[in-house]
């Protein structure tokens, strides 16, 4: 069996070396927050983590989000002619959106249960020393009414997910219902698709010094420190975090698909460490349709659909910080919500995961609706607010690896999963680019005429 860590041939894979990057970040950014050397207006400070890492990092997700819109939509397009059946979509489309739901409800649940067995935050005396203004999120009907474009130009400029997967879905149907006259542009979009693709891999050359960079500004700045006045939080959050990563999605994705769980969370790492790094399940769109289609086995008119919607709607990792929140919030305030203020919780993550899709800062805005709902003071926000960015990676992570199984099971109940890919430890994994020179030559002479 060939080494996850290599293609076979001794070179480290992009895996491997992206999780290099990540352990090297961490290390040298808790040495430099330990040993003190990142005081504001600093050399290091100035130059460094907030000079160099910050510029090497922001740029690397810039280009990964340069990726997110043409991607969707060009294989949004080429998913929807590939299953070539406008009921089979319908059915991908169903199935898709009842698994995120089903998912996102587990995650609040379970993190109700345990939180509140934990008894985090009983007894606490805590002054919120940071503000928090919540922003109103928008209702579910206007979200409803937002998702058809009055602009699809503008959607695409504004990287409006929910009207982009719209606005794809419409034209691939109407491709479809064209037939043979639309050919030319089916081909013109696949190419276009595999251009995207190539490009989301010459962006991964650099992958693992940007992780580098990210990490290491991110605890070099936090460090440790926040963590100590907010343990109990911090532990029970993080942990119930884990248990839904390792535990609970793993057995959705048996249950459903009966496929091997080791193989699967293996072929998920890569996708893992990016969410982590950005932070930004939409940014790390590239990375988890070519994982789960090249790496998984995915066929892309499955993954191509069900990639963006989860990350649009998919919000586990959120919902268990939500559940989680207004335990801790609710125990520090002396404030007993009894089971119908729970059932409220559940109900109010459930929807506001779609509710609040495409929203900036969406895990607060959802959290401060919550809180609203049930009567919690939304000044409790700002108790969490220091180690929110730090735990948000994590939730990403959660999120990422949820979209992922997803769309195993999906593919696998439609028979667009390839399991020979899904199989092969070796299968998608990238050492490096390699040019292919006959190809540039050929578009070279038709250059020249």
């Amino acid at each position: 069996m060939v080494d996850a860590a290599s293609n076979g041939d001794g070179k480290m894979s992009l895996t491997a070396k992206v999780i290099v990057g990540l352990v090297a970040g961490i290390i040298l950014g808790l040495a430099i927050n330990i040993l003190g050397l990142n005081p504001a207006g600093g050399f290091v400070d100035t130059y460094i983590t907030n000079g160099l890492f910050h510029v090497v990092g922001k740029m690397f997700v810039n280009a990964l989000k340069m990726m997110v819109v043409p991607l969707v939509l060009f294989s949004l397009i080429c998913g929807v002619c590939g299953i070539g059946d406008i009921k089979t979509l319908g059915r991908v489309g169903s199935k898709s959106f009842a698994l995120y739901i089903l998912t996102t409800a587990v995650a609040i649940a379970v993190a109700i249960t345990i939180a509140s067995i934990s008894g985090i935050g009983t007894g606490m005396q805590m002054a919120a020393d940071t503000a928090f203004s919540g922003r109103e999120a928008p209702p579910l009907s206007q979200v409803l009414i937002d998702i058809i474009p009055n602009n699809p130009v503008n959607a695409l400029s504004e990287g409006e997910m929910l009207q982009i997967i719209f606005f794809a879905i419409l034209m691939g149907v109407c491709i479809l219902m064209v037939g043979k006259e639309a050919k030319k542009v089916v081909e013109l979009v696949e190419v276009l698709n595999e251009i995207m693709m190539k490009m989301v891999t010459l962006i991964m050359e650099i992958a693992p010094y940007a992780v580098f960079c990210l990490i290491a500004k991110a605890m070099a700045n936090l460090g440790l420190g926040l963590f100590v006045e907010l343990i109990g939080y911090v532990v029970v959050l993080i942990g119930i975090l884990l248990v839904h990563l390792f535990v609970v999605i793993p057995t959705i994705l048996k249950v459903f698909s009966g496929l091997n769980i080791v193989t699967f969370m293996k072929k998920a790492r890569n996708m893992q460490v990016f969410a982590f790094s950005t932070a930004s399940s939409n940014a790390t769109i590239p990375v988890t349709l070519r994982t789960v289609t090249e790496r998984m086995g995915v066929k892309n008119s499955v993954g191509s659909f069900t990639v963006p919607f989860g990350a649009t709607i998919n919000m586990d990792g959120t919902a268990i910080m939500q559940g989680v929140a207004t335990v801790f919030i609710a125990n520090i305030y002396g404030i007993d919500l009894g089971l119908g203020g729970f059932l409220t919780v559940i109900l109010m993550a459930v929807l506001a995961s779609i509710g609040t899709a495409g929203v900036p800062g969406v895990g607060l805005i959802m959290l401060s609706m919550v809180f609203a709902q049930v009567g919690l003071p939304l000044e409790g926000i700002g108790l969490i607010l220091g180690v929110d960015r730090l735990l948000d990676m994590v939730r990403t992570a959660v999120n990422v690896t949820g979209d992922a199984a997803v769309s195993c099971i999906v593919a696998k109940s439609e028979g667009k999963l390839d399991e020979s890919v899904f199989n092969d430890p070796s299968a998608g994994i990238i050492t490096h680019v390699e040019i292919d020179h006959d190809a540039e030559k050929e578009l070279a002479d038709i250059a020249k005429g």
